[in-house]
């Protein structure tokens, strides 16, 4: 998320009531989670194993909780527990729409509206677009131009979706990151605070979830299209002319190039990338980033050829082991 206006490295010790290293003078731009940043953000880190990957990262601003030299051109907040207060800073900066809110839209030409719509505040609903029944919508939402959106979508704070789009009934879009810290008493969450960006031409289908991202921006590119009963975590990029069959299950921090097929039940675990124009049949699971231009298949995938190959031999296994044992009766 980028900041109204950038704000001091001693500002933000002061707003959390800690300490800094480096000039006080430091400008912060925007406050992004690890897997997002860019130059001039605020990260966080509180276990020291990650330290030199948040000390390394774009961002020039760490919120940590140990005090070290900073590095060159990178300021530091000294925190006791850098996890609550990274929760702090996005509040203060974007603070939480309540459920209650609702105002009236400004709709384009020809909008159509079901029974029962509900929006919040500063939604644009682009021309000729139609609404279903008991939509939801919520705050600082833009819906574009001859746009389709079935009874029971539900759309949550600060969701932008492109021209020609058709959303299926069922589907919520802008749910809250999947983000918890660990605590003795159970697990705290990480507020979400960032946005869904849709793109042009792109079909989702019935009971999707797209949740928002944390900070940055969870995306869908152009002309993309979506099956039924597909989850995308928080702050994946999905490029543009992707297939994505029903029951795929995308973990955060993704990132998913352009015109890559996922067929049904493919999971992808967190923060990996998948190449351009790959190809991942039916209930193959993602461990590792996979080059594009490729087909995979397996419960971890590998090279479709090379796990068909392994199948096939697994099939003449028995009789491989007939046949030895008549060969070589008291091995």
């Amino acid at each position: 998320m980028k900041l109204p206006r950038p704000v001091t490295l001693a500002e933000l010790a002061r707003l959390l009531q800690c300490s800094y290293a480096g000039p006080e003078g430091h400008l912060v731009h925007g406050i992004n989670e690890i897997h997002r940043v860019e130059p001039g953000d605020l990260t966080f880190v509180d276990v020291e194993k990650y330290f030199a990957k948040a000390l390394n990262s774009a961002a020039t601003t760490i919120l940590l909780n140990k005090a070290i030299d900073p590095p060159p051109g990178k300021g530091l907040l000294i925190s006791e527990d850098p996890f609550r207060d990274f929760n702090r800073l996005t509040e203060h900066f974007q603070p939480t729409a309540g459920l209650h809110t609702h105002a009236t839209p400004a709709l384009g030409r020809d909008v159509r509206l079901g029974q029962y719509v509900v929006t919040g505040e500063g939604v644009e609903i682009g021309e000729g677009t139609e609404i279903g029944h008991h939509v939801s919508i919520g705050s600082q939402v833009r819906i574009g131009a001859h746009c389709r959106i079935h009874p029971h979508v539900t759309i949550g704070d600060h969701v932008s979706i492109g021209d020609h789009c058709c959303i299926n009934a069922g589907t919520v879009i802008g749910g809250e990151a999947f983000y918890f810290k660990a605590r003795p008493y159970g697990r705290d969450k990480m507020l979400t605070k960032g946005r869904v960006i849709i793109g042009r031409h792109v079909d989702i289908g019935a009971n999707c979830t797209i949740d928002r991202g944390v900070t940055a921006d969870t995306r869908i590119g152009d002309w993309t299209k979506l099956d039924n009963l597909v989850q995308v975590g928080h702050d994946t990029v999905i490029g543009s002319k992707c297939v994505i069959a029903a029951q795929v299950g995308i973990a955060g921090a993704v990132t998913i190039e352009d015109e890559v097929v996922l067929w049904g039940q493919v999971g992808v675990n967190k923060a990996l990338t998948i190449g351009k124009g790959a190809v991942l049949y039916g209930k193959t699971g993602v461990m590792s980033s996979l080059e594009g231009g490729k087909t995979y298949l397996g419960m971890i995938a590998a090279d479709y050829r090379q796990k068909l190959r392994e199948v096939a031999a697994l099939k003449r296994l028995p009789d491989f082991i007939r046949k030895f044992q008549q060969h070589f009766p008291n091995s």
